[in-house]
């Protein structure tokens, strides 16, 4: 293994720090930019190398002690090994920074970031393996298991679940551990932060709204509480179990299809044939999975052509690329980063635009 001494000049989208070898771009796990570092290559190519971190001959003022005994062994978290509010400085850099290199847009209109009222405990659920009597999580960059008896990241509650698991003595396969029982349907995993995250999105549309338009809906996370600012409701999402539990609670003025995204436009249309979409009183509101807005589903955001456009993102790569394509037809108004999972390298992202 070739060793190689290093200045971490910062932390690129993922959790992995960039040093410089002659020019080219090293990748190393568990630094902090300004650290001086001793790192082993394992990894080379021409452009890049990736390398494990093996000495820290400078310290950052801003690295801690890890309180997870997994941390550097488990995939789960990347940032445990620096203070809380720094980790918020890094992913709001990271969000404007990819949003210049990938949506191209040179002065991204950015907000505060949110950060989490709990760093640790905050997780509602979490997802186990089993195989040959190992119940943990996988090891990072591998599919290696790696045994744990607690996760400091999880709820007390989902905690207790996995106790009560590997009680069982339970068969090879996968287990999602919930802190509360409920409608096995998604939902945001950090509880406090997706408050503040519907609390955000609420307050950036106006009140006096005629349509909104709620793609990916779910359960109607985002439909149900904007109700008292618009005349109709229509909420698409593909999980069928998602669209059941949002009708169950639905008033007079919402309507929920189970369907593909890329048909809103015509699933508009039939709930309101005489309905003209257009115009500066409809809203659209889209809560993508981290593959974002396939081609087809920008393609009927832009035919709908809202007023407004809540874009609400797990992955701020694909959000960029996806901005770079709407900001033909929309302006760019405000981009709001939420962490809704501390010590990961995940990022969550609001933005709004206008058309």
């Amino acid at each position: 293994m070739r060793v190689v001494d290093l200045k971490i000049e910062n932390i690129a989208f993922g959790g992995k720090g960039v040093g410089r070898d002659n020019g080219k771009a090293v990748f190393v796990p568990y630094v902090i930019e300004g650290e001086m570092v001793s790192a082993g290559i394992t990894r080379e190519k021409k452009q890049f190398a990736e390398a494990e971190l093996i000495d820290v001959k400078q310290a950052s003022l801003h690295r801690v002690r890890p309180r997870c005994p997994y941390f550097g062994q488990c995939g789960g978290c990347a940032y445990q090994h620096m203070a809380y509010e720094h980790q918020t400085e890094i992913k709001w850099r990271q969000v404007r920074d990819v949003l210049r290199r990938i949506g191209k847009i040179d002065d991204p209109p950015m907000r505060p970031i949110i950060p989490s009222p709990q760093q640790y405990a905050y997780r509602n659920r979490i997802t186990v393996h089993i195989k040959d009597g190992v119940i943990g999580f996988f090891g990072r960059d591998s599919n290696r298991l790696i045994e744990i008896e607690n996760c400091p990241i999880a709820m007390d509650e989902a905690n207790g679940e996995l106790a009560d698991l590997r009680a069982r003595n339970p068969r090879d396969g996968h287990y999602t551990l919930r802190a509360e029982r409920g409608a096995r349907i998604f939902s945001q995993t950090n509880d406090a932060v997706a408050n503040k995250l519907r609390d955000s999105v609420v307050n950036l549309v106006p009140s006096n709204q005629r349509l909104l338009i709620d793609a990916y809906c779910g359960a109607g996370f985002f439909a149900k509480a904007l109700l008292d600012k618009f005349e109709h409701v229509i909420g698409i999402d593909w999980d069928k179990f998602a669209i059941e539990v949002a009708r169950k609670s639905a008033t007079a003025k919402e309507i929920y299809i189970a369907g593909n995204v890329e048909g809103v436009g015509a699933a508009v249309s039939a709930a309101f044939p005489d309905f003209q979409v257009a115009g500066r009183s409809t809203t659209v509101i889209v809560d993508p999975p981290a593959t974002g807005l396939s081609t087809a589903v920008r393609k009927a955001i832009v035919d709908l052509a809202p007023q407004i456009l809540i874009y609400v993102s797990c992955n701020p790569s694909t959000l960029a690329r996806d901005l770079k394509e709407l900001r033909e037809n929309f302006r760019i108004e405000s981009v709001m980063p939420l962490d809704m999972f501390p010590q990961t390298a995940e990022i969550e992202v609001a933005a709004r635009l206008h058309a």
